[in-house]
């Protein structure tokens, strides 16, 4: 999802559909980054908003849900399950059914599931990390669940979801390599300052070695 300024962030969404007249939006997180909340919230804004089209009264605006299957807790509750809407804070009056976020947490699902709980089955298959484990759903011979994992293995085993993968990790590599270098520049950027400061104060030139770590000749060259 584009930004609307320059400025702004891009949102990447897992998957986006209609379900129903509604705008759900899935979201797998594998660890906890932080503020993820308030990343799901930016995401449900976003999409949100975008759904008015010219001419249309805000009535019109679609039931909007964002479903967070997230492999952490999150939460400091027992339930698996967690479910946010606006609610006023002492009559828990509903202000609007249109804004909704579910929050699955796999570390706390429970260990015996049944043939008959597809919601726990879906659940455990993401939870899934082994083929030992996928083999174990497979065994409980749910027919879509075995077709879920046919076609995992199916796609998995292709050479255009190996390249994908390839890519996906050298862009990780890449962003993890352009954060780095924005860090460093930014810190030398802030040594340069501090340095600076100091030549302005007259402070002799092994303390702005000291304090700033940067060369000599790179101090002298400030002094120019």
């Amino acid at each position: 999802m584009p930004p609307e300024n320059l400025s702004d962030k891009f949102c990447r969404l897992d998957i986006n559909m209609t379900v129903n007249g509604r705008q759900v939006d899935l979201e797998v997180q594998v660890s906890n980054e932080g503020d993820y909340p308030e990343r799901v919230m930016y995401y449900w804004a976003r999409e949100f908003s975008s759904a008015l089209l010219t001419g249309q009264g805000y009535s019109e605006l679609p039931r909007t849900i964002i479903i967070s299957i997230i492999d952490y807790v999150q939460f400091d509750c027992v339930e698996y399950h967690s479910f946010f809407q606006p609610l006023e804070a002492t009559r828990h009056t509903l202000l609007s059914d249109k804004m909704g976020f579910h929050f699955f947490e796999l570390p706390k699902l429970p260990d015996d599931i049944t043939q008959e709980n597809m919601l726990l089955l879906w659940l455990s298959l993401f939870k899934a990390d082994t083929e030992e484990e996928l083999e174990k759903i497979k065994e409980m011979e749910v027919p879509v669940m075995s077709q879920a994992i046919n076609a995992y293995y199916t796609i998995t085993a292709s050479s255009e979801f190996r390249e994908k993968e390839r890519l996906r990790e050298k862009a990780r590599h890449d962003e993890a390599q352009a954060l780095f270098h924005a860090e460093q520049k930014g810190k030398q950027k802030e040594k340069i300052e501090i340095a600076q400061n100091m030549i302005a104060d007259n402070e002799p030139m092994e303390k702005i070695i000291r304090y700033t770590g940067l060369a000599k000749e790179d101090i002298e060259i400030l002094k120019v």
